[in-house]
């Protein structure tokens, strides 16, 4: 089923949560509602589930209006980040739950959800715990059962707030490949809030980037990692660095920009007049370190390794510019041993394909990324 959001807006008090917020997502899709505490995720999320009213716009399922039908009226499963199960009830009874509340005209029979909850549980692969509590699972088998209870009373919608926040790193890694392959088996149109940028790229069909209520940009994982269209995007999505410029103008079809005394080309769509103030955002993963400039690669900066992090296959590196700035550059190691050493003299070097121009100076990238 498909979600539509027209802008809405939501405040509690003199605070605005939500700021008029459009967007669109397509039956069966996977959405991540993605950005900082307190930049509207989950006062939207909680708007379209109808547990919270908008103060103005309207939220459609399938094309109908649904902004002021009760949250029991618009068939949505919701999992919360803590789970929420009831204690006292053990698993099969936890995800049946919804089932046996149903008023007696619409409650299936006894045996029909035995059968439901049955294969449920075997689909999130807890059957053979079906008749122990809650306080006896791990965290992620818990999340598991609070995700089968939502898809028992089966919802048109699928939400998610902060699904796998409280768990560990190694279980939330393990559970989001279980939940994609899920999604990809059942198709059911769903959105989640994360404020973890990796679980975003991981999981999502297309990301909503929000910021102080409002949304930033919306794309697919590459769209949005590979062309941001504002500083606060290339930002919070991965480890990007800043080099601040200004357009010289075009050569070979590439955009040229003058940053201190270097010379830096970028694949460029868009217009910008010569003189034009301009960030470049270079990711640290992007980048190359060699002891000389390579012949193939046109953007070259000349520096020194100040530190390294090491990270099992890869290193991280941060490279110390002549004007005193710095370059974090992350080098994959499959032998398990660093390239360099600090102190070492390096060339950092790119291609055009991964230099994101963005307008604005210095002092105005300071102002939109606070």
């Amino acid at each position: 089923m498909s979600i539509e959001v027209r802008g809405v807006t939501k405040t509690f008090g003199s605070f605005t949560a939500v700021n008029d917020v459009s967007l669109k997502v397509p039956d069966g899709e996977l959405v991540a509602l993605l950005g900082p505490s307190g930049s509207g995720k989950t006062s939207l999320l909680r708007i379209i589930a109808g547990l919270e009213r908008p103060d103005r716009g309207q939220v459609l399922f399938e094309g109908q209006d649904a902004t002021r039908r009760d949250a029991k009226d618009r068939r949505v499963g919701f999992v919360f980040q803590h789970y929420a199960l009831f204690r006292h009830m053990s698993v099969f009874e936890n995800v049946a739950f919804g089932l046996r509340v149903r008023p007696r005209e619409t409650r299936p029979a006894e045996a029909a959800i035995r059968e439901k909850v049955t294969s449920l549980l075997r689909m999130v692969q807890l059957d053979w715990l079906s008749d122990r509590l809650p306080s006896q699972l791990s965290g992620g088998q818990r999340q598991r059962v609070a995700l089968a209870r939502a898809l028992a009373v089966e919802p048109r919608v699928l939400l998610l707030d902060e699904p796998f926040g409280s768990l560990d790193a190694k279980v939330r890694q393990e559970l989001r490949r279980w939940l994609r392959r899920l999604h990809d088996e059942i198709r059911l149109t769903s959105i989640f809030v994360t404020h973890d940028q990796e679980e975003a790229l991981t999981l999502s069909d297309r990301l909503v980037v929000m910021r102080r209520g409002r949304v930033e940009q919306i794309g697919t994982p590459i769209e949005l990692y590979r062309r941001p269209r504002t500083p606060f995007v290339a930002q919070f999505l991965g480890h990007p660095n800043f080099l601040f410029g200004e357009v010289a103008g075009r050569q070979g079809g590439a955009l040229v920009v003058r940053v201190g005394p270097h010379t830096i080309r970028a694949t460029y769509e868009g217009t910008l007049d010569a003189g034009a103030a301009v960030s470049v955002v270079l990711r640290a993963e992007s980048a190359t370190l060699h002891r000389t400039a390579p012949p193939d690669r046109i953007n070259a900066v000349s520096g020194r390794i100040a530190y390294t992090v090491y990270l099992g296959t890869n290193a991280e590196y941060e490279v110390r510019l002549a004007d005193g700035s710095g370059l974090r550059v992350v080098e994959q190691i499959p032998s398990g041993v660093p390239s360099f050493r600090d102190g070492d003299p390096v060339v950092v070097a790119w291609s055009p394909e991964d230099t994101i121009v963005l307008p604005g100076s210095r002092a105005s990238l300071e102002e939109t990324v606070a």
